[in-house]
């Protein structure tokens, strides 16, 4: 079974595993309560869908796709309105087109939200001016504001946390199925801030192309009505799953095949702090269909992540796992290779994939986190480099972005630099990409999945 997990998984056997990362409430009267609402509450996705995002990214398993995986660092309860979510999901669909059209394979779209409340923490406590309170650990759990009060872990939030959630996933659905994704709405996905920088007029350029190739198909009689890849697209949702009692909570047994599904995302993942020998993050997902993501750095060593995917995956099944390197520009050549060649050396089906944030993060001279851009695209490909020299695939991309025109990561284009950091720094926890570093990216990353398609057909 793998990774010491001895005994027969059920929905409740994570609670015999050691829990990091999860609060302690002070109501455990109160908690049971709520856990048991969430029980009673509808799905937030279906079985169905997980099983379709599962297929897509045996393609990318495969070589035959891409995964775009993005959203916020963090959702908030007080920033929750339709045109911050609208605007995540217009850079997403401008960052895949980008990529359907530079790599010619489709792009499986992958938003951080819905349910991307609850955030791990270094320290368990947080001191300012001689006052010790307990850390921020996300919306779903206690709030901001430095007090006690709102440092209390509340069980109660979690319940905010989906309705939000299921707000959120139904905006998500009518944007990607209502007529809003039509590709002939290329022209208006771009944001107003966006259009004047030169990623922008490299979109524009881009959308007229589509534009024209779109009235060719019609002039041959594939008009939108009868194609449903220009009608819509599919749009999934993830986020990591650390509130375990949450996760439970919204697990059910599929009434068709017996299967557990976790139905608040349709995929979720292990971060770097919870995944580990007896881990219950790792207990809890194993007993799960849903598509899986662990996040992988330096501290992963290959032998412990065979015992993880074969954990994870005892199956083998492409689509299910999906490895997200966070190694930090300049770091991989020393760490990736060995693990990219046990894996394959293994058989293992994996999807790979680069989250250039996390490894990343510096501390400006004025206090802010921020992370440099020139660093980000530098990790990125350092990625793609690696992959094509092990012969392996580099299948996807994991970020922390906005549609916003913030000021949290410094560099690319626009020259955010460290003394205008805090023009307009929103985020609560990590340095997030605007819209406009978001869309440079994915030119860069065409670019790299071209490359790498040359280099396979020529090999």
């Amino acid at each position: 079974m793998g990774l010491d997990h001895k005994i027969e998984w059920n929905i409740k056997s994570w609670r015999a595993y050691e829990a990091k990362q999860i609060p302690v409430y002070d109501d455990q009267e109160k908690l049971q309560e709520i856990e048991q609402d969430l029980k009673d509450y509808p799905p937030l996705v279906f079985a169905g869908e997980v099983r379709r995002l599962k297929e897509e990214l045996a393609k990318v398993a495969s070589g035959k796709a891409f995964l775009l995986q993005g959203g916020d660092c963090a959702e908030s309860f007080a920033d929750f309105h339709p045109d911050s979510i609208r605007d995540s999901f217009r850079i997403l669909m401008q960052m895949a087109i980008v990529l359907t059209y530079g790599a010619k394979m489709p792009i499986v779209k992958v938003s951080r939200t819905a349910g991307q409340f609850a955030k791990p923490r270094s320290q368990d406590t947080e001191t300012r001016d001689g006052v010790t309170l307990p850390s921020y650990r996300g919306d779903i759990v206690n709030g901001l504001d430095f007090t006690a009060e709102a440092r209390r872990p509340a069980p109660e939030r979690m319940i905010r946390a989906y309705m939000q959630s299921a707000s959120t996933l139904n905006l998500l659905r009518a944007l990607a199925e209502g007529g809003y994704a039509n590709l002939h709405q290329v022209h208006k996905w771009t944001m107003d801030f966006v259009g004047p920088s030169a990623a922008g007029q490299r979109y524009q350029e881009l959308a007229e192309r589509i534009e024209d190739a779109l009235n060719f198909m019609e002039a041959c009689g594939l008009e939108a009505d009868t194609v449903p890849q220009i009608q819509g697209t599919h749009f999934y949702t993830s986020h990591e799953s650390l509130l375990l009692q949450y996760e439970e909570a919204m697990t059910r047994q599929d009434s068709l095949s017996g299967d557990y599904v976790n139905t608040s995302a349709h995929m979720l993942w292990i971060g770097d702090r919870t995944r580990f020998v007896g881990s219950s993050h790792v207990e809890f997902l194993r007993g799960v269909i849903n598509p899986i993501g662990m996040k992988i750095s330096q501290s992963l060593d290959p032998d412990t992540l065979i015992r993880l995917i074969d954990a994870l995956n005892p199956s083998n099944e492409p689509g299910k796992l999906t490895l997200i390197t966070r190694y930090g520009a300049g770091n991989l050549a020393e760490y990736l290779p060995k693990l990219i060649h046990t894996v394959r050396s293994e058989g293992r089906h994996v999807v790979w994939s680069c989250d250039p944030m996390h490894g990343n993060t510096i501390k400006a001279p004025g206090g802010l986190k921020t992370r440099p851009f020139d660093k980000i695209l530098q990790e990125v490909k350092e990625f793609f480099e690696i992959h094509k020299s092990e012969s392996s695939y580099a299948g996807g991309i994991h970020c922390e972005m906005t549609g916003k025109d913030v000021t949290e990561c410094t560099g690319g284009a626009v020259a955010i630099t460290d003394e205008n950091l805090d023009t307009y720094y929103e985020t609560a926890c990590d340095p997030r990409l605007n819209a406009m570093q978001s869309l440079e990216l994915a030119f860069i990353l065409a670019e790299g999945i071209q490359a790498e398609a040359a280099a396979r057909k020529a090999a």
